[in-house]
Parts: C-alpha cells; structure tokens; sequence
C-alpha cells in the first residue's frame, strides 16, 4: 500500500494534500528511514514507490541532504492575478451572476472574465479564466439540468405510482 500520510486519508478535517504535496511527504519519509538504515527497495515498499525513485532520492539527499529533496517553488511565468485578486473575484463569483447585471443565473467563461475585469482590473482570455476556474478555486464544470418549463412534478410521481407498475405487469 502506498504512503499515506495522516493529512491525506479520508475522513480527516484536514484537506487533502496535492499531488506535489503527497510526492514531497512521501521523499520526506523515504528520508527517515534513509536514517534509520533501511534498504532501497524496503523504502520503495513502505513508500508506495519504484525501488529506482528511491535510488535517485538517495543520491540527491547524499549529496545535498534532506533540503535538497524538499519542493522547490513552481518556476515559470508568474499568474496575472495575487492570491488578494483570486479571493476578490472568488466572493464576487460567489454572489451569482444576476447579482452582476446577467438575466439568467449561469455562469460561461465569457461572463466570469467580465466579472474577473470589473473586479480587478485585469483581463483574462477564455483559456486563462478556465485555468483560473479549475486551477486557482478548484471549481468543476457543471451544466444546468435541462427540464420542461412544463414540467409536472405531481402528474409525473402520480403516473409512476400507477402507470408505471399497470405498464409493467403487462409485460
């Protein structure tokens, strides 16, 4: 079984660690027990990793310690939005899209990057809001139930109570 540490188990209060998070906790445990002196493909059994990964650990942590297996911070272009911005536009998004002039209350990629500009100022194509989205909130695509304006609920829980099982004995 591969290693968990406590903050990643289900059930916890507290969140769940991310993918780079879990492979650092991890690199920090094959260290342990690089000190107490257990073998590579020992390490790589209570890690839930290849015995080679735990080979390639073990020459870095030799040749720098511990720090040198520590994650280091993403390189890169730095985003558009602070981490002030992202939380603006986060209890702005929270408050609907009606509460922002928009007849229906959906949000489209196209309406949250106007939103994201009113907010801060900043303008964002539609791939950088879905990354912003996806990435930045943690939000997931949902798509609105499409039902009949004419829809009856109660001739709908009336006709299964009776149609459906008359319909279905005749079978």
């Amino acid at each position: 079984m591969p290693y968990l540490p406590s903050s990643s188990v289900s059930g916890s209060s507290v969140p769940p660690l991310s993918r780079p998070q879990l492979a650092e906790a991890r690199r920090v445990r094959a260290v342990e027990l690089f000190e107490e002196g257990g073998s590579n493909v020992e390490i790589a059994r209570a890690v839930g990793v290849c015995a080679e990964s735990v080979r390639r650990w073990r020459r870095v942590w030799e040749g720098g310690g511990a720090s040198a297996l520590r994650r280091r911070s993403a390189t890169g272009r730095p985003p558009k939005l602070d981490d002030g911005q992202v939380n603006e536009v986060r209890a702005a998004l929270e408050r609907g899209a009606q509460a922002h002039g928009f007849e229906a209350d959906l949000w489209t990629l196209e309406r949250v990057g106007l939103v994201v500009e009113r907010v801060t100022g900043v303008w964002l194509s539609r791939a950088s809001v879905w990354r912003l989205l996806t990435g930045r909130l943690g939000w997931s695509l949902q798509r609105p139930e499409r039902r009949a304006v004419e829809r009856d609920e109660s001739e709908i829980a009336r006709w299964i109570a009776h149609e459906w099982p008359r319909i279905k004995k005749g079978r």
